[in-house]
């Protein structure tokens, strides 16, 4: 049966949530009516502000009728989660949005660049007191180092197909073998983190946390040779234009670069951790 609970939007991480909502769907409107943008920067801006208004708007909805009890998976630490990422989210679209689509006479973009920033305050507020708060940290798997871990290579690929142009890639197999890298490690980032938030770890029938030590190994050997082959045969030969525009295709391949090498060190991270996890703590 569902219940009204009041306390959940007038506590301190409420009414973040609400201030939240609101602010993300301000920066929408901003940018929406100030015109499209043909470019994925701008889309990966809308989507950012989109994604982050719904989830915590159903965030609200079900912590305040109370459904929130009646999820199969771990609520606070989806809770503690979401607000991570949003706050990465809403601190890349602060950033790319007022670098590419913000002139002196944009005042709508200038809006909603500063209230994105907001936006990022708030949820870096909420990360804050959802950690800090007196009932003790949460303390699932994706509120965690290696689950924040593994939400930070989810980040970084998608800032890396964001940037990615078929172009670039379609006629070298060095180029093309970086993009498969970046995508099968995306996908099984994902898939173990849905895996664990879902409490699905238990029914397979080996040590799934040893079948992630050999992914996180094999994913950092592989990033580390497309951090190598990228910028290898990326600007080989290929100095930036004079009179590139904005967003410059060049400095496209110059993200993916940067994102690459991020990736690459919290791969590298992620399999330490997770091999002392294992071997050492747990025999302990």
């Amino acid at each position: 049966m569902v219940h009204v609970d009041l306390h959940s939007v007038t506590q301190p991480v409420g009414i973040m949530r609400i201030m939240a909502a609101i602010l993300t769907c301000m920066c929408f409107i901003l940018v929406a009516t100030a015109g499209y943008v043909s470019s994925p920067y701008w889309a990966w801006c809308m989507f950012t502000w989109c994604f982050c208004f719904f989830f915590t708007l159903c965030i609200l909805i079900l912590e305040f009728t109370t459904l929130s009890t009646k999820v199969p998976f771990a609520w606070d630490d989806f809770t503690a989660a979401f607000a991570m990422l949003a706050g990465l989210l809403c601190l890349s679209a602060s950033i790319i949005y007022p670098i590419f689509f913000t002139c002196s006479i944009c005042h709508r973009a200038i809006g909603a660049s500063v209230v994105s920033w907001v936006c990022f305050a708030v949820y870096a507020g909420e990360v804050v007191i959802t950690r800090l708060r007196p009932s003790g940290q949460t303390s699932g798997f994706l509120s965690t180092l290696p689950g924040i871990m593994k939400m930070l290579e989810t980040f970084f690929a998608c800032l890396i197909f964001m940037s990615l142009e078929t172009g670039q890639y379609s006629g070298s197999p060095g180029l093309q073998w970086c993009v498969a890298v970046y995508s099968l490690c995306f996908i099984f980032a994902l898939l173990i983190s849905l895996l664990t938030l879902g409490q699905l770890t238990l029914r397979f029938p080996f040590s799934f946390d040893k079948l992630v030590i050999v992914y996180n190994v094999l994913a950092a050997v592989m990033y580390m040779t497309a951090m190598v082959i990228w910028p290898l045969y990326s600007f080989r030969n290929n100095k930036r234009p004079s009179n590139c525009s904005s967003p410059c295709p060049w400095d496209k391949l110059l993200v993916v670069t940067f994102m690459t090498i991020f990736n690459a060190i919290v791969y590298m991270l992620d399999s330490i951790y997770s091999v002392r996890l294992v071997f050492c703590v747990s025999r302990e």
